[in-house]
């Protein structure tokens, strides 16, 4: 019986880079062109994706996954892609940040707080409490 050919993998890894390194504007094109609704599809998932979690948790997959890995890989790949990645979504998320803190820092501006005391004072911490029970409530409402 007759064996496949296969490529040597240092090729076809370098073969793959190549080629999907340089797909970025068909990505893109995908993306701005699809017919279809990512939500619509992402929410109509939900219980294939829990049911894929729970299963995942119970054969402790999370686990074996980062030991395979291991903090090498993880120092390796935060290190050589996390800067600019980092900075670039930061940069991309600013109005998404500023639309998700602005509730935050209303529902602060409108708290009303026990006068200031002595540093290290019990009234003191109950200023802090005091906007703890503030953004409780706003995130509970939601």
């Amino acid at each position: 019986m007759a064996t496949p050919v296969v490529p040597n993998v240092g090729r076809v890894a370098a073969k793959w880079a190549r080629r999907a390194g340089s797909a970025g504007q068909e990505y893109a094109e995908g993306v701005a062109n699809t017919p279809r609704s990512w939500a619509a599809n992402a929410k109509a998932a939900e219980k294939n994706y829990q049911q894929g979690v729970t299963e995942a948790a119970a054969k402790g997959r999370f686990g074996k996954g980062i030991d395979k890995a291991g903090d090498a890989k993880w120092k390796k790949n935060a290190t050589e892609k996390g800067p600019a990645r980092f900075s670039q979504g930061v940069a991309t998320a600013e109005q998404d940040y500023a639309s998700q803190v602005g509730p935050v820092l209303e529902v602060i501006a409108r708290t009303n707080l026990p006068e200031r005391g002595p540093t290290g004072s019990e009234g003191n911490y109950n200023r802090v409490s005091a906007i703890g029970k503030a953004l409780r409530q706003m995130a509970q409402s939601r």
